[in-house]
């Protein structure tokens, strides 16, 4: 996305805290304090903490728990690091060059909608020719052999789905999907694509060969002059453009019925192992917070700091899919 180092939506920090001023209703205290709480989990930094684990040690510790079963396993960008798609706070993650939206600017930011969708457009092509990588398979191959309760996944690429993941909660959505803010319709995203695509005749087609890089959020950079040659398709069901990703954004609550779900998993779980994320949204950190409460042994599996490191019995500073290859 363009915009500033940190500007997935505004073209500096500034504009940023003159955001109540951006469209209807957002001047409302409630939906401004909304959108400075998601800014701030955003711009959440997550440092080391702690000294990792012995490799050794850290290993046997984890391979330890998943022979004895019942292990929850929590991912997040990490583990499709592999897939070309970049994570969001890793050494060369994406927040380094942008922010992601919050749900605030999908909801009443027209200018955002826009920007947002001519990026996500070009961008959706990459993002559906990405494959699983060696970690995903890895991840169904354990819980064929009967070592998981469980796969949670922070990340919205289907990507676990597609390597045979069965028993899964994606708990912030599938970008395979499109929501009308307004009246709650979904509608496929391959789908939206054909009918956004008909009314921008030969957009694609001026950005061949360029090199473009995607971000977490399936969008990519373009210049001003894209952002307004874009055309936005209206929702089938009401016509309103009011239309986002059917994903948990900054600022916007997991639905209940995840939540449910994720909770039957944490009952049947015996610990608790993360593959590939810092943790950094209390979505994540919360199954941390609740496994560590019930004594739960806690791995890690990262390659670089989480906020979960400080609560881990057993810390692995190592590349995902080379540390489950040698757990296999």
């Amino acid at each position: 996305m363009t915009c500033n180092n940190r500007g997935v939506n505004f073209e500096s920090s500034s504009r940023a805290s003159s955001y109540v001023s951006d469209a209807e209703s957002i001047a409302r205290p409630d939906i401004a304090m909304a959108h400075r709480s998601a800014i701030r989990s955003i711009e959440r930094v997550v440092s080391e903490t702690a000294t990792p684990h012995d490799p050794v040690f850290a290993r046997e510790g984890i391979a330890a728990m998943l022979d004895a079963g019942g292990v929850l396993v929590l991912t997040g960008a990490g583990v499709s690091t592999g897939s070309g798609i970049p994570d969001y706070r890793g050494p060369n993650g994406s927040l380094k060059k942008h922010r992601p939206m919050t749900y605030q600017e999908f909801r009443y930011d027209d200018g955002a909608r826009q920007r947002y969708w001519a990026r996500s457009f070009v961008g959706w092509r990459h993002m559906r020719r990405a494959e699983p990588n060696a970690a995903h398979y890895l991840l169904a191959k354990f819980e064929e052999r009967g070592a998981l309760a469980g796969l949670v996944t922070q990340n919205v690429d289907g990507l676990h789905q597609r390597a045979g993941s069965k028993n899964i909660v994606a708990i912030h959505g599938d970008l395979d999907r499109v929501i009308c803010l307004m009246c709650r319709h979904l509608e496929n995203r391959a789908h939206m694509d054909t009918r956004i695509d008909a009314i921008n005749p030969g957009y694609l087609a001026r950005l061949e060969g360029e090199e473009l890089q995607v971000n977490p959020d399936g969008d990519v950079e373009l210049s001003d002059t894209f952002i307004r040659d874009f055309k936005m398709a209206g929702c089938e069901n009401c016509g309103s453009t009011r239309l986002k990703p059917d994903v948990v954004y900054f600022g916007e609550n997991v639905p209940a019925e995840r939540k449910a779900a994720v909770a039957e998993m944490k009952a049947d779980s015996k610990s608790l192992l993360i593959v590939g994320s810092s943790v950094a949204v209390m979505s994540g950190y919360k199954l941390v917070l609740d496994a560590q409460k019930q004594g739960k042994p806690i791995g890690v599996m990262n390659g670089g700091p989480g906020r979960a490191d400080t609560r881990a019995d057993y810390l692995w500073r190592t590349e995902v899919a080379a540390g489950l290859a040698q757990l296999i």
